[in-house]
């Protein structure tokens, strides 16, 4: 797996408007800008390691690797639970 900087360079996002991955709500008017942000993710190389950053750093504001704060909340639920079976 590349690291950190090295993934970062391929990113899809790189090159958009970071704000754009940082909406205030993901309901009502900024539902619209979360799915703007998953569609760049949608096409990115990197978005499992995107998203791997993030869940193994607790990054829990914005959309990293086509998720959102509460998919990954729930995605880290998940790992929890299957951890301890």
């Amino acid at each position: 797996m590349p690291d950190f900087d090295d993934w970062r360079q391929v990113a899809a996002c790189r090159d958009q408007d970071p704000e754009l991955f940082f909406p205030l709500t993901e309901t009502g008017p900024g539902a619209l800008q979360v799915e703007r942000a998953k569609a760049v993710c949608g096409g990115c190389p990197v978005r499992a390691e995107c998203l791997r950053y993030a869940l193994d750093n607790g990054l829990d504001h914005g959309v990293f690797g086509g998720t959102t704060e509460t998919e990954r909340r729930e995605l880290r639920r998940a790992r929890t639970s299957r951890r301890a079976a």
